[in-house]
């Protein structure tokens, strides 16, 4: 009886996963593995994308170091919202999660207006007599953009594990004589390792596919994959070619997520131990 409830419960979410999960995957791969003319089975568009790997390793570049540096600047941020009151946990976990309320677009663009040539980060610079710099249509505002995008994404997990590491353990590591340092060191840190490696997935993730960012803070040369799908669709009218390069980014998200599941769990199943 049990079971029946279990399937009947859960079928509402399989018909979801199917309509809007392996039936758009399962038309990627048909257009990536088909002739755009004759609609025969090809390997050609796969072929096609040894010309694009330079941009594919450059888009993992600039997303391990936004995600290195969210984890640098979440981890903190984190840990402090996990050590206050519940009152003050509530609030500051709220101010995290306010930017996503407003649009992606806008966020991008308040940036482009604060690092333009004639922006207001030139204006002050100019201002305080150390003139004009290039900010904008560079590697680094690229990066900068990714980081204020998705540091939330790296704080809320990094918070989760925390909050929920046993305040007994740490002052055993204490009474053991143990000083801050090397209680974070053996005892808060391995512990929110899960939430680390979540952090850094759900930064990495988005950020390898973007496109946005690079257009609007980046330059000729911060072309990412992402850049490359859109234009396939939009201006290159090769569908087929994009759905391949999309299907190796679907690949590398799987076995980023496959990693963090199979070192996650066994970060957490050692924890415990």
């Amino acid at each position: 009886m049990k079971k029946n409830n279990s399937v009947l419960l859960s079928t509402p979410y399989i018909l979801w996963m199917v309509a809007f999960t392996l039936i758009p995957l399962g038309v990627v791969a048909y257009y990536a593995l088909t002739d755009p003319a004759t609609g025969a089975f090809t390997l050609s568009n796969i072929r096609s994308l040894n010309m694009y790997w330079g941009v594919l390793w450059q888009s993992i570049a600039y997303s391990l170091v936004s995600a290195l540096i969210c984890l640098v600047l979440g981890y903190p941020v984190a840990y402090y919202i996990a050590h206050c009151r519940v009152t003050t946990q509530k609030i500051l976990y709220m101010l995290v999660m306010l930017p996503m309320c407003m649009s992606f677009l806008l966020r991008t663009l308040a940036w482009v207006g604060l690092l333009q040539d004639t922006g207001i980060l030139n204006d002050f610079l100019e201002a305080v007599g150390i003139g004009r710099r290039q900010l904008i249509r560079t590697p680094g505002a690229v990066i900068l953009g990714m980081v204020y995008n998705y540091l939330p994404y790296m704080i809320l997990p990094l918070y989760s594990t925390i909050v929920k590491i046993n305040p007994r353990l740490i002052e055993a590591a204490e009474d053991l004589g143990c000083n801050s340092v090397q209680v974070f060191r053996r005892v808060t840190l391995p512990l929110s390792m899960p939430g680390i490696l979540s952090g850094i997935t759900m930064v990495f993730v988005p950020a390898v596919s973007t496109f946005y960012i690079s257009q609007k803070l980046g330059g000729t040369d911060t072309v990412l994959i992402g850049d490359v799908i859109e234009r396939q669709f939009k201006q290159g009218n090769n569908p087929n070619l994009g759905a391949a390069l999309s299907l190796v980014l679907m690949l590398l998200v799987f076995v980023c997520t496959g990693i963090m599941n199979r070192f996650g769990a066994d970060e957490e199943g050692g924890v415990i131990a």
